[in-house]
């Protein structure tokens, strides 16, 4: 048999967290425990950062082992993970092994938000209230609290700003009678803001018992003082709270003050030596009335100084009235009190004015104000405070004209009527002048303003200037009174006592001026009266300035004859009044100096045509008028020209002066082809004055025909020389003129033609030895108009005088030789390798010519060439090659040489044609190849 059977300790197993892991959730715990019976098996609940079980001592507990499974998450465990500890326990108390089991998830966090919120306290003036709630939702940071009044429960109601973030709110004066809300807004730490709640009163504040806290008089107990009430009510809004002021005695005996019912009262005579105090009932504005209070005596009450209670104006306060005051006096017996009156103006001045018991209002006085200053004096003769009152502005009494009356009146001569006005500052009355032919009577004057024929209006002004119209007339003047604020008075008429007498004649701005060309005219005003038959006279004023009358002058107009020129005219005027009364004579000033009338020209023609080389002349055309004949007769001085040339641009022409020109006349010039020339004609007097310039204009010139002037040779005149053309063309713009280069023998006419040589520049040559050169030059203008031909030539060509030397010596010897080389290439085929000249010897004697081919190891001397100066025989030369001759004895027998130097070709050629006129009597023509 065993023994017993023992218990087994208890032991958890399936241990779980019941409920959503949330702040303020309320979870549990549930287990199965095995090994009997379960007890009262411990929990404990433990906060962790990690989701893994760790040492218990590792672990923040949030609560005691206790015998409750369930738990509510309080805001600690916030962003935690919960675990629990649980102990099985067994009813006899034996323990099992702890069981450990974690949240699956961290606590999370709700909103912030209210669960409750409450306001407690009694709705009564003085009371406080206090609000509390209950706040879920993480940490709370700083939640906002608001207190409102409301005037009904729906009004949305006024914001309590000194109260707002308090949680206590004392019901102030300004309640009573509204309904009182708190509204509370949660806050979470990190700043979120969750929804409001409001708690609304339930009941209307209620006005507390009226009462008064305090009450004193303020004020120094003298006389004259006003006392004032200072009290502290409390109680809801005061209504006619009652005052009662009271006075009490030396031996203590007290008395209302009869009619002080305020919360001030003055103190007066009669309280002297009395102590005085005031009581006061406190009623609320529903009339319910609180208790009585007394305040402190104070006292006694002393004299005061002198002083002036009141003071008053009387009388009215008008221009011409007379006005006093009254003044009531406080501080013992009265002694001799003192007043004095000012003036104070409208621009802030001030004037002292008298120290009379009354005062009379004078003109000074409208428009400003009067001032009193009453001094209070006592009997001792103590002075109190001056006091001073200001009357409004005085009034202006009403318009009154006293008197008008109207001097003796004269013409041009202004009026001014003596006039008396009353009744504060006289504006601008209304003034009408009248004349009449009669002098009115009063009764008449009155109604002046009637038609009456003989009545007539002059002007609207205070003065009037009796005109010439007036003369003869009486004045009469109409015045209506008038303030300065437009109030009229009744109006007065005066008249002049003598009609208006007449000016004494006079005459001003005496001017004179020429009415036409030749004709003066004089004038002048005349003032005094009626003029009668005023005088005219006209006068000479020379250059020396002597005044001469003219004889005869008479009149108002005068015409001026040649006596008259280079003087100034004056015009005299003697004023003669339609009574024959004579006034000054009145001169004008001098005319400008009398001058016929100025030279003009009519227009300017040109003659002579429009082409270069021809003269264009300016003609002045005259007008045809008397007086510009006599003119250009006799005054006359010069005509002055100015000639210009125009642009190039025929659609926007100007004109440029030509300076070095000054005559009537222009020659044309290349420069002006194209151009169009004009000239400025002004003629001048004997005077010095000038007319207005007058221009011609003439047509576009044209070229003129082509020609060539002074046309000549240039050269030294020997037959090595270099000759040159030299000529001025004219015609337009030269085109391609032609030149051609002649000979011409002494003595005869014709012309021998020098092949090619059609240039400016000729080169002589020995061919030109013994003539003369001509050149033949025909002008082409650009246009190819061609002019006619010109010619000029020189003298005969001589040779050069160290050729000729050399020549002479030569023919005085008579017979020559020279050396010469053949060209062989001219007419034989060149062996490559060979040289093509040959050696020659030229021979010249006074018979013949002779050309030898000189012997040589191989061969004899042979002559080639041979024969006399007889015709055909000629020398030619090349005048491409200075060194190259042919002599020609016939058609069959020639031969070309060459020498050295042009200066031995020169020499060759000189003797061959020397000893052939010398000797053969040979004709220069014929010893050279040329053509006429």
């Amino acid at each position: 048999m065993t023994s017993i059977v023992k218990k087994a300790p208890p032991k958890a197993s399936n241990l779980k967290i019941i409920g959503d892991i949330r702040e303020g959730n309320k979870v549990t715990v549930a287990a199965v425990v095995t090994g009997g019976t379960e007890g009262c098996s411990k929990v404990q609940w433990f906060k962790t950062h990690s989701s893994k079980i760790m040492e218990e001592d590792c672990l923040e507990a949030l609560t005691t082992p206790k015998v409750a499974k369930a738990f509510r998450i309080p805001v600690g465990a916030l962003g935690h993970f919960l675990l629990v500890k649980f102990t099985p326990m067994a009813p006899d108390g034996q323990s099992g092994e702890p069981v450990f089991i974690i949240s699956e998830n961290a606590v999370e966090t709700l909103p912030p938000s209210l669960n409750f919120l409450v306001v407690t306290g009694d709705y009564l003036e003085g009371k406080i209230l206090t609000a509390s709630y209950g706040y879920i939702g993480g940490h709370e940071g700083k939640s906002l609290y608001d207190w409102f009044i409301h005037e009904a429960e729906a009004d949305p109601g006024v914001l309590i700003a000194e109260a707002s973030g308090h949680l206590e709110y004392p019901i102030m004066k300004a309640a009573i009678g509204k309904f009182i809300s708190f509204k509370c807004t949660p806050v979470r730490e990190d700043g979120t803001i969750g929804d409001p709640k409001i708690a609304f009163g339930q009941e209307r504040v209620r006005a507390g018992s009226p009462m008064l806290v305090s009450l004193q008089i303020v004020g120094e107990a003298i006389e004259g003082t006003t006392l004032h009430v200072d009290k502290k009510y409390w109680g809801g809004e005061e209504g006619d709270s009652i005052y009662h002021w009271f006075l009490t005695s030396l031996d203590g005996t007290q008395k209302e003050i009869e009619d002080a019912p305020s919360a001030a009262y003055t103190l007066s005579a009669r309280d002297i030596g009395f102590l005085i105090s005031v009581s006061c009932d406190p009623i609320r504005i529903d009339l319910v009335r609180g208790a009585t209070m007394l305040s402190e005596q104070i006292g006694p009450v002393k004299p005061g100084p002198p002083c002036c209670q009141s003071l008053e104006f009387r009388g009215d306060m008008m221009e011409g009235k007379c006005i006093s005051f009254i003044a009531t006096y406080t501080g013992g017996q009265k002694g001799s009190c003192s007043n004095e009156w000012f003036r104070n103006n409208s621009n802030g001045t001030k004037d002292r004015i008298c120290i009379d018991e009354e005062l009379n209002l004078t003109l000074d006085d409208v428009g400003n104000c009067i001032e009193l200053v009453y001094t209070p004096s006592r009997s001792d003769g103590l002075k109190g405070v001056p006091r001073t009152i200001l009357s409004d502005v005085i009034a202006p009494a009403d318009p009154i004209g006293l008197e008008i009356v109207v001097p003796k009146c004269f013409e041009d001569v202004e009026v001014v009527p003596k006039k008396l006005y009353y009744g504060g500052n006289e504006g601008d009355g209304e003034y009408i002048w009248y004349r009449t032919k009669l002098k009115l009577q009063d009764s008449d004057l009155i109604n002046i303003l009637e038609d009456h024929e003989d009545v007539q209006l002059c002007a609207r002004s205070l003065t009037y200037i009796p005109s010439l119209e007036d003369v003869g007339y009486y004045l009469a003047l109409y015045w209506v009174p008038t303030r300065v604020d437009g109030k009229c008075g009744e109006p007065l008429v005066a008249i002049s006592s003598e009609p208006v007498s007449p000016a004494f004649p006079v005459v001003s701005d005496i001017i004179v001026g020429e009415r036409s060309t030749g004709l003066y005219c004089g004038g002048g005003h005349y003032h005094g009266g009626h003029e009668g038959s005023s005088l005219f006279s006209w006068y000479r004023q020379t250059k020396d300035g002597n005044v001469v009358l003219i004889d005869g002058a008479n009149s108002s107009t005068y015409s001026i004859s040649d006596s008259d020129y280079t003087c100034r005219l004056l015009f005299g005027y003697t004023p003669v009044r339609s009574d024959s009364v004579v006034g000054e004579l009145k001169l004008s000033q001098p005319t400008d100096i009398v001058l016929p009338e100025a030279p003009k020209i009519e227009m300017v023609i040109f003659s002579g045509k429009s082409m270069e080389g021809e003269k264009l002349t300016a003609i002045e055309i005259i007008p045809n008028s008397e007086s510009q004949q006599h003119v250009w007769s006799n005054y006359k001085k010069e005509i002055k020209y100015q000639w210009s040339y125009s642009n190039e641009d025929m659609q926007n022409k100007s004109f440029q002066p030509v300076h070095s020109n000054n005559s009537c006349s222009y020659k044309l010039r290349f420069e002006d082809i194209g151009r169009c020339l004009k000239c400025e004609c002004v003629v001048t007097d004997v005077f010095g004055r000038s007319s207005e310039p007058v221009s011609a204009e003439s047509t576009s010139v044209i070229p003129g025909i082509p020609r060539v002037d002074k046309l000549e040779i240039e050269g030294r005149g020997f037959h090595t020389n270099l000759y040159a053309v030299r000529g001025f063309y004219f015609g337009g713009k030269e085109g391609k003129s032609r030149v051609q280069w002649l000979r011409a023998m002494v003595g005869s006419p014709d012309l021998i033609s020098i092949p090619g040589e059609v240039g400016r520049m000729y080169e002589a040559n020995v061919d030109d030895v013994g003539y003369r050169l001509v050149v033949l030059y025909t002008p082409v203008r650009e246009d190819s108009v061609e002019g006619h031909p010109i010619s000029a030539s020189t003298e005969p060509i001589s040779v050069e005088p160290g050729v000729l030397k050399e020549v002479k010596q030569m023919l005085d010897i008579g017979s020559v030789k020279f050396e010469a080389l053949y060209d062989k290439g001219h007419s034989l085929r060149k062996v490559p390798g060979e040289t093509s000249f040959e050696r020659r010897i030229l021979k010249v004697n006074r018979k013949r010519v002779k050309v030898v081919k000189p012997g040589s190891k191989t061969s004899f001397p042979a002559t080639e060439i041979r024969g006399t100066y007889a015709p055909p025989f000629h020398v030619e030369l090349f005048r491409n090659d200075q060194h190259r001759l042919r002599i020609v004895v016939d058609s069959e027998k020639e031969v070309e040489l060459m020498v050295k130097t042009q200066h031995m070709r020169d020499v060759i050629v000189l003797v061959i044609r020397g000893l052939a006129q010398k000797f053969n009597s040979t004709s220069l023509n014929s010893l050279l190849k040329v053509e006429t």
